[in-house]
């Protein structure tokens, strides 16, 4: 598929500007500088109910102006306006489907199954890619096999202002799997920054199906059991989003998830020694049990200056029903029903 122009697509709503919206990445030439066709890439969008941020999700990849791109984009019948924003993109769409399915891994794999790609990833419909991302790798870097190419991304605000940048660290599965003193110390890989050989993806089985929150994680892991090599390329890659919303604010769940898939990889790392897989698993079971703990106390002031968890749960609930109250009074007070305190 060739990738539209900026004039070619719809325009976009009122006082969205930047990138994707008023700008596009760099054309590129008709074949790679050796005379080669670029490499086909296929990208997998699954969607549920992410109508305020879709959009931007496929104009960042319909703009990317790689002329060997397949776009995917599996809906689970969102009940939300999502559908809506699909079929306005629909002409420039490989394929996309709005089914029931049995989850964000589950819509995924089925993408990643239709995929015809030498590369792949997904773009989940609150996250983007980086403009020129495709055409930068391809010129800078290139495609081996068995090769998961992690590049940079960006972690944006709900409305798209960027927070910070990040790159991972992670080179072994042994790396992976410590993740207090490598995952959660900075190190991790974020999903939107990597591109993996696609038929790497299928013979590993694609996706977890019941892991909710870390079958991203798990995947990496698949990789690095099937003998793939991790490269930083250090391309500005992809764009993660975070919001209230997303199932990755569950810390608590997150945590327990990233645990249990852990020790899933270690029990089948047959290249750790036997000492290693037990002191690895020693300090994950100690990390599970201490979280819970550090994740209350960084739960706001009260609880990290030790107070007990029921005061301090009684004090936030009447904070919030004070916040709700003060907020409906210049409402009364407009009617002329308000009431002096």
């Amino acid at each position: 598929m060739r990738c539209p122009t900026l004039s070619e697509l719809p325009p976009p709503p009122p006082g969205k500007t930047g990138w994707p919206w008023t700008e596009e990445s760099s054309p590129c030439e008709p074949s790679v500088t050796d005379g080669r066709e670029w490499p086909r890439i296929s990208i997998v969008t699954p969607s549920f109910n992410q109508g305020q941020f879709i959009e931007a999700t496929l104009r960042s990849v319909l703009l990317q102006g790689y002329p060997n791109l397949e776009y995917l984009v599996l809906d689970g019948r969102s009940t939300d306006n999502s559908v809506e924003v699909i079929n306005k993109y629909s002409p420039w769409l490989t394929y996309w489907a709005s089914e029931p399915d049995s989850g964000q891994s589950d819509a995924i794999n089925r993408g990643l199954k239709r995929a015809s790609g030498t590369f792949a990833t997904w773009i989940n419909s609150d996250d983007m890619l980086c403009r020129s991302a495709l055409r930068n790798h391809a010129l800078r870097i290139g495609f081996e096999k068995k090769t998961v190419y992690v590049g940079n991304c960006y972690y944006l605000d709900e409305s798209g202002n960027t927070i910070s940048s990040h790159c991972g660290r992670v080179h072994s599965l042994e790396d992976l799997v410590r993740i207090r003193t490598v995952w959660r110390a900075g190190a991790q890989i974020i999903q939107p920054e990597v591109l993996f050989p696609l038929e790497l993806a299928l013979e590993v089985g694609g996706l977890n199906t019941g892991n909710y929150y870390s079958m991203d994680f798990e995947l990496w892991g698949e990789f690095f059991l099937a003998g793939a090599t991790f490269e930083y390329t250090n391309v500005d890659f992809g764009m993660f989003r975070t919001h209230a919303a997303q199932k990755t604010q569950d810390g608590l769940g997150r945590t327990q998830s990233l645990v249990d898939a852990a020790e899933r990889l270690v029990a089948r790392a047959h290249f750790l020694s036997h000492e290693t897989k037990n002191e690895i698993l020693a300090d994950l079971g100690a990390y599970a049990k201490a979280y819970p703990t550090q994740y209350w106390r960084s739960s706001g002031r009260l609880a990290r200056i030790g107070l007990p968890r029921g005061i301090v749960l009684r004090l936030r609930s009447l904070a919030a029903a004070f916040q709700k109250r003060a907020r409906s009074w210049p409402a009364k007070r407009a009617n002329g029903s308000g009431a002096c305190l």
